[in-house]
């Protein structure tokens, strides 16, 4: 069950998104800045085909394409924080996301996106739920987003260690030449959910994707 929702955000609602864009704000203004894109979404994403039927499907699609504003190559989908979307007979969707971490300030804006694509693409009515349980884990993302954030320049997360030894990260690949000669520099990165690294081989800094489970 659904830990919090929000109320029901019309398009009258909306911000404008082309406004925030010039102003160098949010997703569409950050996906601009790189030459690597977020991939299509499908109908047969791992994600995607958990919906329970062919309309809430559709929806999915929808909402599991909206880009992390943080990291604008990483879809939702991919990033494995769209849990469940279902459409309901009065055409309006009820929408679950769980976030990478407690208070990841992309979430806002994750929601935000998600209510503006499906209110564009004709759903009068959108609900989109925070769920906590089950935690999200690195391992709910897919192989395409470790491979995106590598080329992206961020090295990707390891396996998560759910149960028996403690797992010590004794190296961490360089997403810019491969090498495995780096140290870390900073416990945290851009971001909370990353650290920071620096590779003596080609002596370029990196952020990596903690491995979180």
């Amino acid at each position: 069950m659904p830990t919090t929702s929000s109320e029901p955000h019309r398009d009258t609602e909306l911000p404008d998104v082309t406004a925030l864009a010039k102003l160098g704000i949010g997703s569409a203004a950050l996906h601009g800045l790189s030459d690597v894109h977020a991939p299509a979404v499908g109908r047969d994403h791992p994600w995607i085909v958990r919906a329970s039927d062919e309309r809430s499907r559709d929806a999915a699609v929808i909402a599991g394409s909206i880009v992390d504003p943080e990291i604008p190559v990483l879809t939702v989908a991919d990033l494995g924080v769209l849990r469940r979307v279902r459409v309901e007979d009065d055409n309006s969707v009820d929408v679950d996301i769980t976030p990478t971490y407690s208070g990841c300030p992309a979430v806002a804006a994750m929601t935000t996106d998600i209510r503006r694509a499906l209110v564009v693409h004709g759903y009068s009515v959108v609900r989109v739920h925070t769920v906590l349980s089950p935690a999200w884990s690195t391992d709910d993302m897919t192989d395409v987003a470790r491979d995106m954030l590598q080329r992206f320049g961020i090295a990707p997360p390891g396996p998560a260690m759910h149960a028996g030894p403690v797992g010590l990260t004794l190296a961490v690949r360089c997403p810019h030449c491969g090498s495995t000669r780096t140290t870390e520099s900073g416990r945290f990165g851009s971001t909370s959910c990353k650290s920071m690294w620096t590779c003596t081989e080609c002596r370029e800094p990196f952020d990596h994707f903690k491995t979180l489970h």
